[in-house]
């Protein structure tokens, strides 16, 4: 028997896992600049985990060590169908242009998104690339009602607005996946699309980018749909934020060799009289 949390005992959990990310940020924080070179081995750690992860939620066959054979070496894996190794390398762009977005100083536009999206499927989705479904789209083996193709411009122009409008943190990023994927407005990668611009969000608020497990694919996916049927978002808050302070747990304990044998300079004060 699967044990569910009560909505009120989610929420607590979540205000307290929500406490030791800030915590945890903080001792981030403390820790920066980061030397150049381990943050640059992460990152590439990031861009082979990231887009293994994402891609094999949506049922792309690479393993994590094809997935790295294909971004690193350019080369295909005999056998493996010809999409999956467009979905990696089509998910690497969109990843670096995510990293972009989350160095520039101004808000994340609607057009961000859909540029997001564009990167995502530009290989394999080539004529609907950065364009709203004009089709009714359905989640497989969900009773989900998903809303119809006339209402998507208003409803991403009122998205978009939000993310806008709102400073990026935690919160907002976790809100602004579930808003997009409950849209679910082009025909097909909404889910990578949806994880990136949280990712993009909490990168913009300084926190490294969290990973969703291909095998924890079916907890996902029962969080997103207990919100989209019922409204309930607790058991997706939980998820995600603890996934956020694995996140940092991972990013510290890949830091910190490098931050002891380097330790940041801090700025010099004031010189006395």
């Amino acid at each position: 028997m699967c044990y569910r949390l009560s909505m009120s005992e989610a929420e607590n959990q979540y205000v307290k896992i929500l406490e030791t990310v800030r915590a945890k940020k903080g001792k981030l924080d403390a820790c920066s600049p980061f030397p150049s070179e381990p943050l640059a081995r992460l990152e590439a750690w990031y861009d082979v985990e990231l887009t293994y992860t994402s891609n094999a939620i949506e049922g792309n066959t690479l393993t994590r060590s094809e997935t790295a054979i294909v971004l690193e070496k350019g080369l295909t894996v005999r056998g493996k169908p010809l999409k999956d190794h467009q979905e990696a390398v089509d998910h690497l762009a969109a990843l670096h242009f995510v990293r972009e977005l989350a160095k520039q100083d101004r808000p994340i536009k609607e057009i961000d998104i859909r540029d997001i999206h564009r990167l995502v499927v530009s290989t394999t989705l080539r004529d609907e690339a950065g364009a709203y479904s004009k089709f009714e789209r359905r989640i497989l083996g969900s009773e989900v009602e998903l809303p119809g193709p006339a209402q998507l411009p208003a409803l991403m122009e009122d998205f978009g607005n939000w993310v806008a409008e709102n400073t990026p943190s935690p919160e907002t990023a976790f809100a602004a996946h579930l808003r997009l994927v409950s849209i679910h407005p082009f025909s097909d990668g909404n889910g990578r699309t949806s994880r990136l611009l949280m990712n993009l969000m909490l990168m913009k608020s300084g926190y490294p980018p969290l990973v969703i497990r291909p095998e924890d694919r079916a907890e996902y996916f029962e969080t997103l749909e207990k919100y989209q049927l019922a409204g309930d978002a607790s058991d997706y808050q939980v998820f995600v934020a603890t996934r956020l302070d694995k996140a940092l747990d991972d990013f510290l304990k890949f830091l910190t060799p490098a931050l002891e044998a380097d330790p940041p300079k801090k700025p010099e004060g004031p010189s006395g009289p």
